[in-house]
């Protein structure tokens, strides 16, 4: 099993693989709205993190999936992460997860089953630890490795923290640092050193559950989590949803350390390149904003952190919750202002 490097069964890895953002946007153009369903309270209408139904006044169902190829190569690690960055979006909307099942592809032919059942009892640890029943899936032979969960939450209807509900004058808390698609593709060219392989596995595998605490305060207005699109596409999404502009201070920004030096050497996945040609003008860098900020601005963050819109007068309480879950790195990055839905990023 050792010998066995999962991300070179893969052309693409973790949240890298996810379709650019404007090509999604048009497949999506062709899906009928959703009407006719009341107790539908989050559909795909903001491109939020996860669909909601209210079951009654007191309780609502969060729905979400989420699963991908490899990003490192042990198998107990992508099990791991997989499982991490797919509870997220029940986080991301204020829920706390109650169910997950397991969405198994393998390549039967080419992966021992050590490897297999290694790659299921990482997803588990990580269910386990949620306070998640692992309680079924459905696998596959397929001829890349996937893996990912069904992750299934409950949130009260007045807690729901969608992508759309940010303010004029927010202030915007991300509570993980970037970096983790440059490190994998560092890793995947066998340029990650042990301390580097640390903070990538420190930051892809530390759950989110802060979220559900951050749905208790009032002065959280929006709540997502930054995935493939990177940092500047979810924004993106917050703007959009809210009718808001957005400014971002690159020199505040939180950076996993090894993926620094990666960057500015132009190391990186695919899908920076996409999500920056996807963003086009909604996305104004000032000239000061080096291009290695760029490359971190729009890297495809794989189980990354959760980024709030939050009133100015509760910014110390929500950075004090993070830090108080372990998210030391949590910061002010920047700010929703009245205008068009586009973002300005400053040095």
């Amino acid at each position: 099993m050792d010998s066995v490097r999962l991300t070179q069964l893969s052309h693409g890895g973790g949240c890298g693989c996810k379709i650019a953002p404007a090509l999604l946007a048009e497949m999506l153009k062709a899906l009928p709205p959703m009407q006719g369903f009341p107790d539908l309270l989050v559909g795909t209408e903001t491109a939020d993190d996860a669909a909601v139904y209210r079951l009654n006044e007191q309780q609502a169902l969060v729905a979400t999936t989420d699963f991908f190829m490899p990003i490192v190569d042990d198998p107990f690690d992508f099990g791991r992460i997989a499982a991490t960055n797919a509870l997220s979006d029940v986080y991301a909307m204020g829920g706390r997860p109650i169910l997950a099942l397991a969405i198994v592809g393998m390549p039967i032919d080419k992966l021992p089953l050590a490897a297999v059942q290694r790659i299921l009892a990482g997803g588990a640890s990580v269910c386990a630890a949620a306070g998640v029943p692992l309680a079924g899936g459905h696998s596959i032979d397929a001829p890349e490795p996937i893996y990912g969960l069904v992750a299934l939450g409950l949130v009260h209807p007045d807690r729901i923290k969608r992508n759309s509900g940010a303010r004029a004058g927010d202030v915007l808390v991300l509570g993980k640092p970037l970096g983790v698609g440059v490190l994998a593709s560092a890793l995947k060219r066998g340029l990650l050193d042990a301390d580097g392989y640390r903070q990538l596995i420190d930051a892809t595998t530390r759950l989110n559950s802060v979220g559900t605490a951050l749905a208790e305060l009032d002065g959280v207005h929006a709540l997502t989590d930054v995935t493939g699109f990177g940092l500047l596409g979810h924004l993106l999404e917050l703007c959009r949803g809210a009718g808001l502009g957005a400014v971002v201070e690159a020199g505040r920004l939180p950076l996993l350390p090894a993926a620094i030096e990666f960057a500015r050497q132009g190391i990186g996945p695919g899908a920076i390149g996409r999500n920056l040609a996807s963003f086009g003008a909604a996305v104004r860098f000032d000239e000061a904003v080096a291009p290695w900020q760029r490359q971190l601005l729009a890297d495809a963050q794989t189980s990354g952190g959760l980024l709030a819109a939050v009133a100015p007068d509760r910014v110390d309480e929500v950075l004090a919750l993070f830090r108080a879950q372990g998210f030391e790195a949590a910061a002010v990055i920047g700010r929703m202002e009245a205008g068009a839905a586009e973002v300005a990023v400053r040095a």
